[in-house]
């Protein structure tokens, strides 16, 4: 009898095929999210388009700006050059002659705005007749015949004159600029409202999909199969089955073929041995992984084509005979057997190891030996598979060789930098002290000669601390560091490293702040390496300061007796680009920015090799503006342990 409503919309979804209604209930809930994400798609387009313009906005006042710089600094040189005729004055000019074009054509790319490229043109007019108003007055400066200082006082009021109508110009284009990234910002103001309320709406119009998918669901699927599963319940007890309605889709069909479901089990035995049969050719034929079966006392009672293939013996060679000799003969005594112990106390048991072949030769096996037991739990006997792992073993080998290759090249190398600096070091104290010889004379010297003289020793100088960084690096490298623990007091430490930096952070005309810790606060270092590493970052950040006013040292405690170290500057900070370059052997980072700072580069990877051989770590972290270099020590000091290669050795 019937449990369905008799109603003709009931009855026209129950005689679908189950195909059509799965289209119907996937489809309909897939189409709504395919719309819904075709609209997600476009707004986030339109977003990622609006914020591109934003980002485009922001480049070219970047580059405005530096058009207005170089031209403002390129005058004061020309200026001084004018004035001194001395030729370093000459560098902000080249320099600008060298950038200023590459910029402009990044604007000429980047400008779109009709009255932004209106302004930029009218600039471009002024910046021309401003490079061109220095050259005349750096050609004035230049003739050999005698200028009046009236003539080139009028040269620089004319390029004075030139540069206010450039930065007039600029500050057009900027305001100008400024309305279009005022515009571009509410775009994408408005783009991502919009986007948020199509989210919402696609939302909700996938909720309603999907109740719809699930009401059609169920009420065409789920409530008739939980009725057959009750009847297939019924028949597994042996039960008469309640009549089902005669529904023309699949599910209607198959409750009629439930009454040939008995017939069906009873054949069930036959079919069980028929699988049995067709797993067994199966096996046979398998040539990647030798196969077979042994009795209870491991003679071998079956053999597929892998382990002929593997093994080297035909099935009629093999069979009926004990698979210990498989074995080589000095683990055939004993091995099989526990193998199969084993197999038969935990149902399986797995070995790697060497073993023979028909004609002799080794190859390296992982073997797997399964216990067999019929529904009783009575042993029948094992299922062996054995796989030639060979070719693993041959890669696992050169991987080992190439590994110990490494490492005595990493040794060697360290072993070339201690000789190779120490070697440098004799002849190098020898020109030091000549020079120290000369310096003491130096007033019975010409000018020139002084000069030499004073770069000899600045030169000497200057390739003495490359060696010496290279011994320290190769030193720590090599494991032979020393460590001097004691007990250091951070407040007067931090007090003397001020004193030794002082000048070096007024010379960058930059002041010095200091962030001490708690009088009394102490921690257990070498003191010597520990100063060392602050003096190295309190150096880079004087030197690399060019922009900034200051540079700060302090210390926090970390209540668990180690403490952070830490130097802040104000500066240009660095590029995220680069940041994974930091601490790395002669990588200077700031050079392009400081093109006559002097430095190895090695001074952070000294100094991170230095904290790590005490145990601490050592990191970047950027600020706005400049950056912090810290490091960190604990209050359990410990030696520096030496490269397992070279224990070894």
């Amino acid at each position: 009898m019937s449990t369905f409503p008799d109603s003709r919309t009931t009855r026209f979804w129950a005689d679908r095929p189950l195909a059509y209604k799965g289209v119907v209930v996937i489809a309909l809930p897939l189409a709504i999210l395919i719309g819904a994400l075709v609209s997600l798609y476009l707004a986030s387009n339109a977003e990622a388009e609006a914020e591109d313009d934003v980002r485009r906005a922001f480049a070219i006042q970047r580059d405005i700006y530096q058009v207005r710089a170089m031209l403002a600094e390129a005058a004061a040189g020309v200026g001084d050059y004018a004035l001194t005729r001395e030729d370093r004055f000459l560098e902000p000019f080249e320099r600008m002659e060298n950038q200023l074009t590459p910029t402009l054509r990044r604007l000429d790319v980047a400008i779109e705005d009709d009255r932004v490229r209106a302004e930029f043109e009218d600039l471009m007019v002024v910046v021309e007749r401003k490079r061109d108003g220095l050259r005349e007055t750096i050609a004035l400066a230049q003739d050999p015949q005698p200028t009046s200082s009236a003539e080139i006082q009028q040269s620089l009021l004319a390029s004075k004159i030139t540069l206010d109508a450039v930065r007039r110009e600029i500050d057009n284009i900027q305001r100008q600029e400024a309305i279009v990234l005022d515009e571009r910002r509410a775009l994408v103001d408005d783009v991502r409202a919009r986007f948020f309320a199509l989210t919402a709406v696609s939302g909700i119009i996938g909720l309603l999909g999907s109740l719809m998918a699930v009401y059609l669901f169920s009420t065409g699927i789920v409530r008739r199969v939980s009725k057959l599963e009750q009847n297939a319940e019924m028949l597994a007890r042996g039960e008469r089955l309640t009549e089902l309605p005669e529904e023309a889709d699949e599910i209607g069909r198959l409750s009629q073929r439930l009454v040939g479901a008995s017939a069906l089990l009873r054949k069930r035995e036959d079919d069980l041995r028929a699988s049995e049969e067709r797993f067994r050719l199966v096996i046979e034929r398998v040539r990647d992984y030798g196969i077979f079966t042994l009795d209870t006392d491991g003679v071998v009672t079956s053999w597929n084509l892998g382990a002929e293939r593997i093994k080297g013996w035909q099935a009629d060679e093999i069979l009926g005979q004990h698979f210990s000799q498989f074995y080589p003969d000095d683990t055939r005594d004993f091995l099989p057997d526990q193998m199969l112990e084993r197999a038969r106390e935990q149902g399986a048991a797995e070995d790697e190891g060497w073993r023979v072949r028909k004609d002799g030769s080794v190859f390296w096996a992982n073997v797997v030996i399964t216990a067999l037991r019929n529904e009783a739990g009575e042993l029948q006997g094992f299922a062996k598979v054995t796989r030639d792992m060979s070719e693993r073993r041959r890669s696992e080998e050169a991987l080992r060789l190439a590994r110990e290759d490494a490492v005595a090249a990493s040794l060697a190398k360290s072993e070339f930098l201690s000789r190779t600096s120490h070697e440098l070091r004799t002849p190098l104290n020898a020109i030091l002290g000549f020079g120290q010889l000369l310096e003491i004379d130096l007033d019975d010297f010409s000018q020139p000669h002084q000069e030499a003289v004073e770069r000899i020793t600045r030169a000497g100088r200057h390739l003495l601390s490359l060696i010496n960084d290279l011994l320290d690096i190769s030193s720590i490298e090599a494991g032979g560091a020393e460590l001097e623990y004691e007990k250091v007091d951070l407040v007067t430490m931090l007090e003397e490293v001020h004193d030794l930096a002082e000048p070096i952070v007024s010379s960058a005309g930059l002041s010095f702040e200091m962030a001490l810790p708690a009088a009394g606060s102490s921690l257990v270092a070498d003191r010597r390496r520990m100063t060392q590493v602050i003096l190295n970052l309190v150096g880079n950040a004087a030197k690399y300061n060019a922009e900034g006013s200051f540079v700060r040292l302090g210390a926090e405690l970390d209540g668990e007796g180690g403490a952070t170290f830490f130097v802040d500057d104000d500066g240009p900070g660095i590029d995220p680009a680069n940041a994974s370059r930091l601490f790395t052997a002669f990588d200077r980072l700031g050079q392009h920015k400081r093109d006559k700072t002097e430095g190895t580069g090695l001074g952070l990877a000294l100094s991170k090799a230095l904290v790590e051989s005490m145990g601490g770590e050592i990191g970047y972290i950027p600020r706005k503006p400049g950056s912090r270099f810290w490091f960190t020590l604990s209050s359990q000091p410990i030696e520096p342990s030496r490269p397992k290669a070279h224990q070894e050795s």
